[in-house]
């Protein structure tokens, strides 16, 4: 049961933090702040705020509105060239996990050589060791999803080979985060959903991988537990300061289980889903395939079923007495959530594909698969993949 703990990221947390941030410690004075190519970050008054703070605390700063929905290399690349252009000291991610993570990635290539593929472990990463340490990150979610405002990585498209993967280091964990749940009440329904089951599915990934983890275990459960029982009052009331807070707390938890600990597979097996198809949000993906995901280890692993028990009393199923009582209740919130209906044919998606996914999954994020307590064969990827399909 040892672990090694180590999140080296100061985080401030609740309603109207963002006022905090001028008093915080910055670690540069000319910032690249990051945000999607969407209009919300403007619109809501979120990148107007977060200057006013920056101009208060005596930095500069230049704006990469560039960031797509799932970050792609080239954004990386872009960001990075606009980060020297511009004399940047550090890096400002402002918005959801694709602004955040795409920060993270340009911070790595700004001082750095050569193309951010280069430096990738998998697929068909360089493998490369990076020379210089990549600029310091501030982290500034305006979702509660990916918890990556506490931890190292970021996940990257490459357009071109279709791979979607993660990279990062000790080095590229935010050295500040602010996490205000007043930058999330603008989140519509769907989307609130979407990122909701990302930070959910980090935690039931990592409670039911093949390591013993007692830090990770006790973060898991009550990440569980905030998001599981909120997260559909924020889908219905998207205005409840409570219930964003309680998501947001699940998310930020989550981003520390993945510090601690590591995801398994249902991970690496959305990755191809929204690599071929960049309209899937992630969460969405995860979404379709976790019903079929979580009753296979139901079905063939009978030593997690006091794990998915645990699970399902985390999120509200205080009576649970059978492991699946956890898919029932996940599928219960899904409903409650209104993404109960998602189908990956409504993406263009063939069962035609699921081989192809395999592969992918495989040659990008193998590890994932060998933290798996059940040992998946591409035969069972196939028939999880199949009966996901709708």
């Amino acid at each position: 049961m040892s672990f090694s703990f180590h999140v080296p990221t100061n985080l401030v947390f609740g309603q109207g933090a963002i006022q905090k941030l001028h008093k915080q410690r910055l670690p540069g004075k000319h910032a690249l702040i990051v945000i999607s190519s969407g209009k919300s970050t403007r619109a809501n008054g979120y990148l107007d705020i977060v200057q006013d703070q920056l101009t208060q605390a005596g930095v500069t700063y230049t704006v990469f509105d560039k960031i797509l929905a799932n970050p792609v290399l080239d954004n990386v690349m872009d960001g990075a060239a606009c980060a020297r252009a511009n004399g940047c000291d550090f890096v400002l991610g402002l918005g959801g996990g694709s602004s955040i993570d795409a920060a993270k990635a340009i911070a790595m290539m700004a001082p750095n050589e050569g193309n951010y593929w280069d430096y990738m472990y998998g697929g068909t990463g360089g493998g490369k060791k990076m020379k210089n340490k990549p600029l310091p990150i501030v982290a500034i979610p305006t979702t509660a999803g990916t918890g990556t405002e506490l931890d190292a990585w970021t996940v990257v498209t490459n357009e071109e080979t279709k791979e979607k993967m993660s990279g990062g280091n000790k080095n590229t964990f935010p050295v500040l985060s602010i996490v205000d749940p007043d930058f999330m009440l603008s989140v519509p329904p769907k989307f609130t959903a979407y990122q909701g089951f990302d930070a959910l599915f980090h935690s039931t990934e990592s409670y039911i991988n093949n390591t013993n983890n007692l830090m990770r275990d006790m973060l898991a459960l009550r990440a569980i537990e905030a998001v599981g029982r909120s997260l559909a009052t924020a889908c219905q009331d998207g205005k409840n300061v409570q219930a964003r807070e309680q998501v947001a707390f699940g998310s930020s938890l989550s981003g520390m289980v993945m510090s601690v600990d590591n995801l398994c597979s249902e991970h690496a097996m959305e990755h191809p889903l929204s690599a071929y198809y960049h309209e899937i949000a992630h969460g969405a993906g995860l979404i379709m395939l976790s019903r079929a995901y979580y009753t296979h280890f139901v079905e063939h692993c009978p030593e997690l079923h006091d794990r998915f028990i645990d699970m399902a009393k985390a999120m509200g199923k205080t009576d649970a007495k059978e492991p699946m009582d956890f898919v029932t209740a996940l599928v219960d919130l899904q409903k409650a959530c209104g993404v109960d209906e998602l189908k990956m044919s409504d993406y263009g998606i063939t069962p035609e594909e699921f081989p192809k996914f395999v592969d992918n999954a495989r040659s990008t994020m193998g590890i994932l698969f060998k933290l798996d307590r059940l040992k998946l064969t591409d035969e069972d990827l196939v028939k999880i993949y199949t009966e996901s399909y709708r």
